[in-house]
């Protein structure tokens, strides 16, 4: 009984302060000092973390210095889409074209056949390479031996650190006229293709190679998230009687949903920029039709020709695209799945 008088007794107390809390100020009055009191709370909390946390704070001085001088001071120059640029002159251009170059480009049927060529290799890139690092990671998961696992990891990552010099020459002896290809060919009784002389093969030779190069490497960050799977969902799912297709397919591939998403994302903002190395060591005259992207379209006419307005123009633009597949794609990802970049 004492323990509930007492109870009852501090309950009171509580009450008779809130009355006189209340009679002496307001509740307009006191909404004002409850938000300077939590805005005053935050910027303490965010003076303590930086005075506590300075050390990690000055790992970021680098990368923002990087990011500042290599990717936000360079976006002035994109004002030269629209002024005349000659070298030599002003580096904002010497005067005021306007819409000038964007409606050269918009007219010229070489620009739209690299941006056809553009979305064809972006697309089979996107439809046939992305998902092929998801399967190979849930391969790698079902593996028992760990030795025979390390290993064959190690192989499908070796590609990734090789040179593009070094595969695009791989690529060009593989599919010459003598090379390992067409000599298995003419084993077989059928007559050599000259492969980089007929513009229908650059696609499929694309993407091949980029297949053989990027797969391993883009399973690492699959195989991390399938680390972050509880085990007892497994074990649930064998009780309830699920196979391994059906544990993959209700266990695994939601576990890791989020990281495919935010790649899928990635990967669809970098849609407009294809490999320009690899096609730039790839490619010749002959493969024009079907092998030039806006990015060597771009070097062609702005480094070679010294167009650099006209250049310019045409980068903009596909950056403007890129913009408008990331922005999309995230709210369409937040709406549909519920994860996204932001």
């Amino acid at each position: 009984m004492s323990i509930d008088n007492s109870v009852v007794a501090a309950e009171a107390v509580e009450l008779r302060t809130e009355k006189d809390e209340q009679g002496r100020t307001s509740p307009g009055s006191r909404r004002p000092r409850r938000l300077r009191r939590q805005r005053s709370a935050a910027r303490l909390t965010w003076r303590k973390a930086l005075r506590r946390d300075w050390r990690l704070y000055t790992l970021l001085i680098l990368p923002v210095v990087f990011l500042l001088i290599f990717r936000y001071v360079p976006m002035a120059g994109n004002v030269i889409a629209f002024r005349r640029f000659r070298p030599g002159g002003s580096m904002f251009g010497d005067e005021w074209v306007g819409l000038r170059y964007v409606e050269l480009f918009i007219n010229d049927p070489t620009f739209w056949r690299a941006f056809s060529n553009t979305l064809i290799l972006g697309g089979l890139a996107l439809i046939i390479v992305f998902p092929l690092p998801i399967i190979l990671a849930l391969m790698f998961n079902e593996l028992r031996s760990y030795r025979f696992k390390r290993i064959v990891q190690s192989i499908s990552y070796l590609p990734h650190f090789m040179s593009i010099v070094i595969v695009a020459g791989m690529v060009l002896q593989l599919t010459a006229l003598r090379g390992s290809i067409n000599q298995g060919i003419e084993a077989l009784g059928g007559e050599a293709i000259p492969f980089m002389q007929l513009p229908q093969w650059f696609p499929p030779i694309y993407v091949s190679s980029e297949i053989w190069q990027t797969v391993g490497w883009g399973t690492i960050l699959y195989l991390a998230a399938l680390t972050t799977i509880d085990p007892q969902l497994y074990e649930a799912a064998r009780i309830d009687g699920a196979s391994r297709w059906r544990q993959i397919w209700h266990v695994t591939l939601p576990g890791i949903r989020p990281t495919m998403v935010v790649l899928l994302i990635l990967n669809i903002g970098t849609f407009m920029a294809v490999g320009f190395e690899k096609i730039l060591l790839l490619y010749n005259p002959l493969l024009y039709p079907t092998a030039d992207v806006i990015s060597t379209y771009l070097y062609r006419v702005g480094i070679i020709s010294s167009n650099f307005s006209y250049a310019t123009a045409i980068g903009l633009f596909e950056a403007v695209i890129g913009l408008t597949l990331i922005l999309s794609a995230n709210a369409i990802s937040r709406r549909v799945v519920g994860t996204s970049l932001w």
